[in-house]
């Protein structure tokens, strides 16, 4: 019971948090910092609460262990410009609230959903990519069509179509069936990739980037062109999401009406997939361990 209780009260928190979190990324993109602060703060309090009930300091060791996991995942993951900042610090109050399980008497459940989360994040992405295609088809096509017009990616394109007939012909001469079923896998994983990578990347020019007033900014939004005025850039891509000083800025500018528009770039709403990774944990574990 002692067990028992604390996992049932952080797992009902936490399936609420990623609820309200899911609905609010969906409709707006973002997570309100409220909501992020919150969890982490409950998070904390909850296990120092089951410390003294149970009067056991390792309830609040599990609590600062999983936050620091998932700090460290939330921070790469928004360094490398995968996540937001509303989904690195959702993940931070998960870390906290879940715990991490230091007896290691068993696979933590905590690393049991990071696994979930990376596999269901991957499905996820993909049909959520789908999704945006078929909505702008259009734009879509056009895209993939002026990428194909792109010296460079049609050298890229030659390089790898070069590659693969070498592949063909050093198994044609060798007949080695081991070596042969090597290159099929080699140009299979080769073709699968770069036309993958040319799709997502018409997808992000065409569906994923927006052109929008200064006055509609929010703090963390990603910048995809480079905003100049003068001779002073103001914002780039490289921002790692925009500053509410940097849309001070440029609001100022709009009122002024030296700056009409900046282009951004939205994200996946990926805190979703925090709640189906959860559940998934919950009713069937580690997807990965059932998979091998």
């Amino acid at each position: 019971m002692a067990i028992e209780l604390p996992f049932l009260i952080s797992s009902a928190i936490a399936l609420i948090w990623m609820a309200i979190g899911s609905a609010t990324d969906l409709r707006t993109r973002e997570v309100p910092d409220w909501l992020n602060y919150s969890l982490i703060v409950i998070g904390f309090a909850a296990h120092a609460l089951f410390s003294i009930v149970y009067t056991s300091w390792l309830f609040i060791l599990q609590s600062a262990a999983g936050f620091a996991l998932f700090f460290l995942l939330g921070a790469v993951m928004f360094y490398t410009g995968q996540w937001g900042g509303g989904d690195a610090k959702m993940v931070m109050g998960l870390g906290a609230l879940i715990g991490l399980d230091l007896s290691f008497t068993a696979f933590p459940f905590i690393l049991s959903f990071l696994i979930n989360i990376l596999l269901v994040g991957a499905l996820y992405g993909l049909l959520f990519t789908i999704y945006l295609s078929l909505r702008n088809w259009a734009k879509l096509i056009d895209a993939l069509r002026i990428d194909f017009r792109n010296a460079q990616l049609g050298k890229m394109h030659g390089t790898m179509w070069l590659g693969i007939l070498a592949l063909l012909l050093a198994f044609l001469a060798t007949r080695n069936m081991t070596l042969g079923l090597a290159a099929l896998i080699l140009c299979v994983f080769m073709l699968t990739f770069f036309y993958l990578w040319v799709y997502i990347r018409a997808v992000e020019k065409a569906c994923m980037i927006k052109e929008i007033t200064p006055d509609r900014l929010t703090e963390g939004d990603w910048i995809a062109k480079e905003v100049r005025v003068g001779n002073k850039v103001l914002a780039c891509p490289k921002d790692l999401g925009i500053d509410k000083k940097q849309i001070g800025e440029l609001n100022k500018l709009y009122k002024k009406r030296r700056l009409n528009t900046v282009w951004i770039k939205e994200g996946i709403p990926f805190v979703p997939t925090f709640f189906l990774a959860y559940v998934v944990t919950l009713f069937v574990g580690n997807i990965f361990s059932l998979l091998i």
